[in-house]
């Protein structure tokens, strides 16, 4: 006899986690950042979060990545679950950047600049 169904433990696993997150745990999130040839690519990881509560935001250079819990899509209220704000080097375009959650992981890719559009500023003499 089967008292617990896959169903139930699939369904309860993100509320254990998020007490577990509020009462001092963490969500035991992983990131990685990679250099590929043509550029970053930032991999979070986060265990039985979906991907509609991942957000990218970017802001003048600066790329913030977190996730958030909410028990429907249209609660107001939300716990965090995952916060990471990562400075942009001069080398990343951030006019660029995409994000894509692929398997079970959220890849954020930033490729390089182009070097054709750095320039040289010369240097007057009064």
């Amino acid at each position: 006899m089967n008292l617990i169904s896959k169903e139930f433990i699939h369904n309860i696993a993100p509320q254990l986690d998020l007490l577990n997150t509020l009462g001092g745990g963490i969500a035991q999130a992983m990131l990685h950042v990679d250099q590929r040839e043509k550029g970053v690519v930032v991999r979070v990881a986060l265990p039985s979060v979906s991907p509609d509560n991942f957000h990218v935001l970017l802001q003048n250079n600066t790329l913030t990545v977190y996730a958030d819990y909410r028990h429907t899509p249209e609660d107001q209220l939300s716990a965090p679950l995952f916060s990471r704000t990562l400075k942009l080097p001069a080398n990343l375009d951030a006019n660029r950047v995409d994000a894509v959650f692929e398997g079970h992981e959220l890849q954020v890719r930033i490729p390089f600049r182009d070097p054709a559009e750095q320039r040289e500023i010369t240097i007057k003499q009064r």
